[in-house]
């Protein structure tokens, strides 16, 4: 289905800026949504769009923005008069204690990787359900439900919780013809600057009593040990092929759910076992057609 409409969160770096460029590489229609201040980045994007040649644009798009995210859905509408794909792909990490984390810092790290997807959804799903087709891709994490080191519980909770989201979603979805597409990246220790920028707790003193005391050294050795784990020709780029892929596919033939895991850290085999128990329970209960979108 070449040509669509895609407005993709958190464009300017990482699993986003990739994912951006192979899309408008395959001859979609892709608003890169990007922040304000990220004048460099937009500038890149501008940059590539041009030397490429594709239809690659910014859309100024902060998903903890209501304004900011209403306004990307009616430039993007105003444009094309459509909206066929959005990529749910915008996120922060942390790293440090939990208990360290105020409440207001948790709250924070959930509106950024979850509640920012409610505030899209809200503004551009109108305009899908209308068309009675479409796609929702969700980019969640293996820590969801694979093995998952300490000390990253703010956005391992966050992620978790997107990704509960979109399972709900997918069977809200389907009667407007709608699909759903739960892309499960690994932990990539390289090619992104994703633990680079990782934030960190705001109670320093608690923090300190973690890591000056029993757990000292801790968060090199997860690093560590993550990076031992990630094959050598790995790259993040395999996870924005990944998402052209089922982008590209025809409707009604887009995978629920992929893992690029490069490191095999177990989530595969726990969200089999989640997703084949959800189905059964559908098909129990009568709504077996929801597991697939439909054309009324």
């Amino acid at each position: 289905m070449p040509g669509q409409v895609i407005i993709i969160t958190g464009a300017s770096s990482g699993f986003g800026n990739l994912t951006a460029r192979l899309l408008a590489q395959s001859g979609h229609i892709v608003y890169a949504g990007v922040r304000s201040h990220e004048v460099q980045e937009t500038a890149a994007l501008h940059a590539f769009a041009k030397d490429s040649q594709t239809a690659l644009r910014t859309v100024i798009l902060d998903v903890i923005d209501t304004a900011s995210v209403e306004a990307a859905v009616e430039k993007v509408i105003g444009e094309n008069g459509r909206i066929d794909t959005i990529v749910h792909n915008a996120g922060h990490g942390c790293a440090g204690p939990t208990e360290a984390y105020t409440p207001e810092q948790l709250v924070q790290y959930f509106d950024v990787n979850t509640v920012g997807t409610q505030r899209l959804n809200r503004s551009a799903l109108p305009h899908m359900r209308k068309a009675r087709k479409g796609l929702l891709v969700w980019v969640s994490s293996s820590s969801c439900r694979g093995g998952t080191p300490p000390f990253l519980g703010p956005y391992f909770a966050a992620k978790a919780a997107l990704d509960s989201l979109a399972v709900s979603y997918a069977g809200e979805l389907a009667r407007w013809g709608i699909e759903t597409t739960i892309i499960v990246p690994g932990a990539y220790t390289k090619g992104t600057n994703h633990f680079a920028n990782m934030g960190g707790p705001a109670d320093k003193a608690i923090a300190a009593e973690y890591m000056d005391g029993p757990y000292a050294g801790i968060t090199e050795q997860v690093n560590a040990g993550l990076a031992a784990l990630e094959p050598a020709d790995s790259s993040p780029s395999d996870v924005a092929a990944s998402i052209v892929r089922a982008v590209n596919l025809p409707w009604g033939k887009r995978p629920f759910r992929v893992h690029i895991d490069p490191s095999d850290d177990g989530a595969e085999i726990v969200n089999g076992v989640a997703d084949r128990v959800r189905a059964e329970l559908l098909r129990r209960v009568g709504l077996e057609d929801v597991l697939s979108p439909t054309i009324s």
